[in-house]
């Protein structure tokens, strides 16, 4: 952006403000600055130094542009202070710049300074140093970074527009024994002697006389200017004062004290003072015209600084006030009266620091008072009361003025209202450290409030506890009834939590249905267990939510420190841990951790890696086991079974390592293993002229995947040849009835792709006539423990009779598994159940031994 052009003003009116002594503005800790409407600086107060490292002299008569302002800055200040001339309205702005020592952050106010007429002549800028604020916001994590303004990889330089003495002498009286020539040498001396330019000229203007004051305040030699016009001394906007003066001097009159700019020989404006008398000849006539012009340059520019420091107390948003040596106030501005409230009449006298009260705020009064004797500045936040009582936060800055003796003089105090900023800061702080739905802890101020319990815990002896807590069947209603619902639930169950938790307790919500808890002094037992139980009943007790009845239940690990002696992030991994064993052990519960558990943990993922090799360096094989009719004697069908052809151990059950890849990639990795193997063979049978229906497990992790049938289809287009109907999945009866809608969705999928399904294991979950209508299942299977003990359990016998009666009801397949003896065979016949396996009539066998088998099998029943 090209600065605005207007009309310069080196002969600018006086402003309008009262005065103040430029002391008051050198010895302010803001920097203080006037621009003129070229944007050149008129003026900047010692502060420019301590902040930048350069001279107040520097800035003089230079805009930002040629002080080596970045261009993006320039724009920025440029644009303000644009506008400040043409509306006339204050103007703010923020930016930061790089000091020698080091960032800064500033907010500048623009104040319009106006002339007699009203025309903006001028517009003071203050800039107030919240560097100290910054990096307090900083250290809270809620505060941004401004631009920068200055900065000091561009150094500028500016020269001081030079000045000429002020006369200093005046012409001594004459004596009267001196003689003509005596006395016209000793008035040329004078002349050429004197400070003040003294210049004659005739009445069209041109030179006559020019001395070495002329020459040294306007730059010009005798040599230069004797027989030129004067004119070219006169700016462009200037030249008409020559015809009204010469006018004057025409008609005889003098021209005393006239105030007026005049052009330098490098250019520069001066400001002069000009006398003017007509010069007569023998006949009275005027001839000519003397002229002396005294350089006053210095003196507008005090003028200026003092209407300047006037506009700045006056205007200033920040509330200012000067107090003497002894802290009583001698004067403050309108700013303060805004913000405190108290009219200018009513705290004259009084002392300064009385209009800060609380204890708070006279602590923090003390610790800035020291540093004001220390250093001669102080600055500090300090909690203030307005007369209508109303509380509020101000940013206080106190200077000392002192005397050459280095007596303090007076104390100029300026203080702003950040109150706005400070409940923005806090609103920030509290989103930093809180969760945004439930207004807990999140896992920040969890970190933090839990290394201070271990601290506090250590000092005081005692124990606390660490509870990581999360919620069993949250998901299900997540996915049944969508996230709002979910999340009402999540508040619901963390306001009951909270309401049952003691004050010194922290809860808090690490994400999703996740929580944290930090119990301290947990020394009574009973009391811990109560607590522990009260936690239990409060998430697992019914919630409503809308017109939902919804219930939840808690899984909860716990670990106790400083027994368990780990660091903060441990503490919480360990109690993860005994929480995934609750989980295991039936949710609805909490566990202990103990090293043991934790070494099994660490056991567990060797185990895992070990698995993965094994998986990669096939050793795994499948066995299969057959299923028969016993009243046909026909083979219907075989199980496949994983072993492991472990290297070391030989051949392992699945009970030996499926355990430890529950719920875990592996058992994705291995589950595909098992399909694809089970095809492959089905595939090979059939070409062998063995039709076999193969009955695969699936785990519920695997089977509730929800690209399982997309992989299933996936896998039997790879076998085209292969008849689908002799395939058969079964998922256990308990992996279903959480996910009864899921599962039976994806039953329904898995069937119009030719395969058939088995409930395994019925009878040991909560079965029920809604759960066999649902569930489009072909088979229903006995669990081996009925089977097994129904020769000598009548209560084992009665559920084998009702799951044979329930599968007849619902038109149902049933086989029975675990089928030992004769005895079991014949007693399952009586009942009505026809299909069985177990080692009663065959062990698992490896693949190739099965179709030799079949053929004994039935060659033995014919």
């Amino acid at each position: 952006m090209k600065a605005m052009h207007m009309p310069p003003e080196p002969e600018m009116l006086p402003c309008t403000g009262s005065s103040l002594d430029l002391s008051f503005v050198d010895a302010l800790q803001d920097i203080v600055a006037q621009f003129d409407g070229e944007l050149r600086h008129l003026y900047v107060n010692k502060a420019i130094e301590r902040l930048t490292g350069r001279s107040p002299e520097s800035f003089i008569g230079h805009s930002n542009r040629e002080l080596g302002m970045p261009p993006e800055l320039v724009e920025l200040w440029d644009a303000a202070l644009i506008q400040v001339f043409r509306s006339g309205e204050p103007g703010v702005i923020q930016f930061s710049f790089g000091g020698p020592q080091g960032p800064h952050l500033m907010q500048t106010r623009l104040t319009p300074e106006f002339d007699a007429s009203g025309r903006v002549c001028s517009v003071v800028t203050v800039a107030r140093d919240l560097t100290h604020l910054a990096r307090q916001l900083q250290q809270d994590r809620c505060l941004p970074s401004p631009a920068a303004i200055i900065c000091a990889d561009h150094p500028a330089s500016a020269v001081m527009p030079g000045s000429a003495r002020q006369s200093g002498r005046t012409a001594l009286p004459l004596e009267p024994t001196f003689d003509a020539n005596l006395e016209a040498e000793h008035f040329k001396a004078i002349v050429q002697s004197s400070d003040d330019a003294i210049i004659s000229k005739t009445l069209d203007g041109r030179v006559t006389s020019w001395n070495a004051g002329a020459q040294a305040i306007f730059g010009y030699s005798a040599e230069e200017m004797i027989g030129r016009p004067l004119l070219v001394l006169f700016p462009f906007d200037r030249k008409e004062e020559e015809r009204f003066i010469l006018e004057l001097l025409v008609a005889g009159e003098k021209v005393d004290h006239f105030e007026t700019v005049r052009l330098r020989k490098d250019g520069s404006m001066v400001h002069v003072s000009v006398s003017i008398s007509p010069i007569r000849d023998a006949q009275n006539r005027v001839v000519g015209a003397s002229k002396i012009a005294r350089d006053i340059t210095k003196s507008k520019l005090a003028e200026a600084r003092l209407r300047q420091s006037a506009d700045v107390f006056t205007y200033a948003s920040e509330g200012i006030a000067i107090s003497d040596g002894s802290g009583s106030l001698l004067d403050v501005n309108e700013a303060f009266s805004r913000i405190t409230g108290y009219e200018r009449q009513q705290v004259l006298g009084q002392s300064w620091r009385v209009l800060f009260g609380g204890s708070e705020a006279m602590q923090s009064i003390e610790a800035l008072w020291r540093e004001l004797l220390q250093t001669g500045h102080g600055q500090g936040e300090v909690w203030s009361r307005r007369r209508d009582g109303s509380d509020f936060v101000a940013l206080l800055t106190v200077s000392a003025i002192t005397e050459q003796s280095g007596r303090v003089q007076s104390y100029v105090i300026l203080f702003s209202d950040i109150t706005p900023l400070r409940m923005q800061t806090k609103k920030l702080e509290h989103v930093a450290h809180y969760d945004a739905m439930t207004d807990l802890p999140n896992r920040l101020l969890l970190s933090d409030r839990l290394r201070q319990a271990m601290a506090n815990s250590l000092r005081q002896e005692q124990s606390l506890a660490v509870l990581y807590l999360d919620l069993d069947g949250f998901k299900t209603i997540n996915d049944s009834h969508g996230h709002a619902v979910g999340d009402q639930l999540l508040i619901a169950v963390s306001r009951r939590m909270s309401s049952v938790l003691r004050e010194v307790d922290t809860l808090a919500r690490i994400g999703g249905d996740e929580f944290v808890l930090v119990l301290v002094d947990v020394h009574r037992q009973l009391e811990f267990k109560s607590l522990l139980a009260r936690i239990l009943k409060a998430c697992s007790d019914p919630i409503q939510v809308g017109d939902l009845a919804l219930q939840v239940s808690a899984s909860i690990g716990v670990t106790l420190f400083p027994q368990d002696n780990v660091d903060a992030d441990q503490l919480m991994r360990h109690a993860d841990r005994a929480m995934y064993e609750a989980k295991q052990a039936g949710k609805n519960r909490y566990q202990l951790f103990d090293a043991a558990q934790d070494a099994e943990f660490k056991h567990r993922g060797e185990a895992l890696q070990r698995i993965q090799q094994g998986l990669h360096e096939a050793e795994f094989r499948l066995h299969f086991q057959p299923k028969v009719n016993l009243r046909t004697g026909r083979v219907l069908g075989a199980e496949a079974l994983i072993r492991w052809q472990h290297p070391e151990r030989g051949l392992l059950a699945p009970a030996e390592f499926l355990p430890l890849i529950e719920r875990h990639p592996l058992d994705l990795s291995l589950g595909a293993w098992v399909l694809e193997s089970a095809l492959l063979q089905i595939e090979t049978w059939q070409e062998q002229g063995l039709n076999l229906i193969v009955s695969v497990n699936l785990s519920a992790w695997q089977f509730l995947q929800e690209d399982f049938v997309i992989e299933l289809e996936r896998a039997l287009r790879q076998h085209p040849r292969l008849r689908r109907d002799c395939l058969e999945l079964e998922i256990l009866e308990t992996s279903s009835l959480e996910n009864l809608q899921t599962v039976a969705r994806k039953i329904k999928a898995c069937r119009q792709l030719g395969v058939s399904f088995s409930i395994d294991d019925f009878g040991t979950g909560y079965s029920s006539l809604t759960y066999l209508k649902n569930l489009p299942a072909e088979t229903l299977k006995i669990d081996q423990s009925f089977v097994r003990d129904m020769l000598l359990d009548h209560e084992a016998r009665a559920i084998v009779q009702g799951i044979i009666g329930l599968a007849a009801a619902f038109n149902r397949q049933v086989i029975a598994e675990g089928v030992e003896t004769p005895e079991h065979g014949a007693e399952l016949l009586a009942l009505g159940c026809e299909q069985v396996q177990g080692y009663g009539i065959a062990r698992p066998m490896p693949a190739e031994e099965m179709p030799q088998w079949v053929r004994a099998w039935e060659a033995s029943r014919s």
